[in-house]
């Protein structure tokens, strides 16, 4: 694994990130947020604007959508399936796209 920013993040790392990412949450490896939308297409529209942010990163989330929620699990396959830098840059992506849409 060349990448540092896909090295898995200690314990200590996960806390530092999740401090500045509100609502997110570290279970079972993984980071997620449950995001809410008026309606099914903002939900849709959401989901469209960080697939091009995950698409820039070359990191793809995990995501759910049932009617006007989303939620969103981010994790590293390639490195075991543990949270690393490259799931904090992506949700921190995340978060500027739902900004953006509010």
């Amino acid at each position: 694994m060349s990448n540092p920013a896909r090295k898995p993040l200690t314990k200590s790392e996960i806390r530092t990130a999740l401090a500045e990412l509100p609502g997110w949450a570290f279970k079972s490896d993984k980071l997620t947020k449950k995001f809410e939308f008026p309606k099914f297409p903002d939900a849709v529209a959401f989901i469209v604007r960080l697939g091009f942010e995950a698409e820039k990163l070359d990191h793809h989330p995990e995501l759910a959508n049932v009617y006007n929620r989303v939620v969103i699990s981010l994790n590293t396959h390639d490195a075991g399936g543990k949270v690393t830098g490259m799931d904090a840059e992506l949700a921190r992506k995340i978060e500027k796209v739902r900004a953006a849409m509010s």
